[in-house]
C-alpha cells in the first residue's frame, strides 16, 4: 500500500483534473462544481437537489464517490496510472462519464 503522502499527491492531482474538467462540463450542461475540504461535490439544479460528492479517504487510500444512492471507492492502479474502480476496471474519469450520464441523459464524457 502506498504511504500518507504518495496518496495525496496523487489524489490531489486527480481531483484538480477532474475539477476543471468539471468546471467546464457544468457550464454545457447546468450543473455546479464546489471544492472545499479537501473534496468534489456537483450540484444539480433539479426537484431533489441531487448532489455527488468525491472525497479522498485516506485511511485506505481511496477515492470515494456518493452519487445516484451508490457509493463508488476507486484505489489506486499503477498499471493504469489512474484511481480505478475495481469491480468494473473503470478510471475515475470514466466513472464520471458514467454516472453524469446516467443523471443528465445524456452522454457525457470527462
Amino acid at each position: 500500500m502506498m504511504d500518507e503522502r504518495e496518496f495525496e499527491k496523487k489524489y490531489t492531482a486527480a481531483f484538480e483534473n477532474l475539477r476543471k474538467k468539471l468546471e467546464t462540463l457544468g457550464d454545457e450542461h447546468d450543473f455546479e462544481v464546489e471544492g472545499a475540504s479537501g473534496k468534489l461535490e456537483i450540484l444539480f439544479e433539479d426537484e431533489e437537489e441531487t448532489r455527488f460528492v468525491i472525497s479522498p479517504n485516506s485511511p485506505v487510500r481511496q477515492i470515494w464517490i456518493s452519487a445516484l444512492t451508490t457509493s463508488f471507492k476507486l484505489a489506486w492502479s499503477d498499471a493504469a496510472n489512474a484511481f480505478v474502480l475495481d469491480k468494473t476496471g473503470e478510471t475515475l474519469d470514466q466513472v464520471m462519464s458514467r454516472i453524469l450520464s446516467e443523471k443528465l441523459g445524456t452522454p457525457v464524457s470527462v
